[in-house]
Parts: structure tokens; C-alpha cells; sequence
């Protein structure tokens, strides 16, 4: 996609969907090598999880044109993921009085919900966005058919909305995913 033209709306959502999606995995591979076991991240039943996919958005959309200078791209990275994190933390725990993740216990944590190793790891994921994955993402949005782009789009956010109409009333919160506060 060139700089110029202004990417369609599906652009965004397929984007937006992959990311959350390789987040899902990302997360989902960490807890089966960390506790030998499958356990759903996130909130929502689906396979995908939406902090990723709004953060890759907003890495893609403020870094893209920095992808040749991946230092500052690692750097703004770990800012933008720590600080959307945090947020994202403190209203989960506010809404529904239940923590999806807890970094107390990692060396320079703020108030448990980001460390210095989630920045860094998320410094490295988005410098790994940003400077590789979006071109390759471009190209294969390029060859798709607008038909099956409209498509998938659609079918993304159906599923999507009832997911997440049904988890606001019931989130996801079994064993492994989240903690309760005393």
C-alpha cells in the first residue's frame, strides 16, 4: 500500500484481525510452554485477542514511516504497548474487578501490570511488525480479491460483535486466565 493512497476500511479490519489473532497464538504458545497446558487468553471466546490488534493498528499507523530506522521504531514500540497495556489493565480491573495478568512479581513492574520485560518483548514485536510483517501484509492484501477481502471483513466482525456482546455480560475468566482481587 502506497503512503499516498489511503487504505480501505477492510485494510484495517483484516490488519486488525491478524494481529489480534497472532497475538491469541503468541500468548497461547507462552502459558502451554510456561504451564503445559491450552489455556484461552483474554476476555473474548474467540482466537484472538483485541489489545494486540489495536496496538499492532496503532504502531502501523503512527510507525510506518519510520520501518527503515528500527531502533526508534523498537523503542517507540515499547512506549506505545506499555502504556496501552497499563490502560487497557486498569479498566479490565475496574470494569469487572478481575486481572488478566499480573507482572508483580517482574523486575520493574508498575502497579503489576506492565515490567521491563513485556516493554521490551513488545518493543521487539513491533519493531518485527512494523519493519517486516506490514510489507508482507501489503502485498498479500494487494493480490487478494476485493470479494474475498469484503468477505472476510464482514465475517470477522459478526463473529467479533457477538463475541463480544456475550462476554460483556460473561467474560472470559477460567482457570489460568485471570485472578480475582481480594
Amino acid at each position: 500500500m502506497k503512503t499516498k493512497n489511503v487504505p480501505y476500511f477492510d485494510y484495517y479490519v483484516l490488519l486488525f484481525f491478524l494481529l489480534a489473532f497472532i497475538g491469541w497464538v503468541w500468548e497461547v504458545a507462552l502459558f502451554y510452554v510456561t504451564d503445559h497446558a491450552f489455556i484461552n487468553r483474554g476476555v473474548y471466546r474467540g482466537p484472538y485477542l483485541p489489545i494486540y490488534g489495536v496496538g499492532g493498528l496503532l504502531l502501523c499507523l503512527s510507525l510506518r514511516r519510520l520501518r527503515h530506522r528500527p531502533a526508534i521504531v523498537f523503542l517507540v514500540s515499547m512506549v506505545v504497548c506499555s502504556v496501552l497495556e497499563y490502560f487497557t489493565g486498569y479498566l479490565l480491573e475496574k470494569r469487572w474487578n478481575i486481572r488478566w495478568w499480573d507482572y508483580s512479581g517482574h523486575f520493574l513492574n508498575l502497579h503489576g501490570r506492565i515490567c521491563l520485560l513485556g516493554a521490551v518483548i513488545f518493543g521487539l514485536g513491533g519493531a518485527l511488525l512494523v519493519c517486516l510483517l506490514l510489507p508482507l501484509y501489503e502485498r498479500v492484501y494487494q493480490k487478494m480479491p476485493k470479494g474475498w477481502r469484503i468477505g472476510l471483513t464482514i465475517l470477522f466482525l459478526l463473529i467479533f460483535i457477538l463475541d463480544a456482546t456475550y462476554c460483556t455480560v460473561s467474560p472470559n475468566v477460567g482457570e489460568g486466565i485471570s485472578a480475582t482481587f481480594v
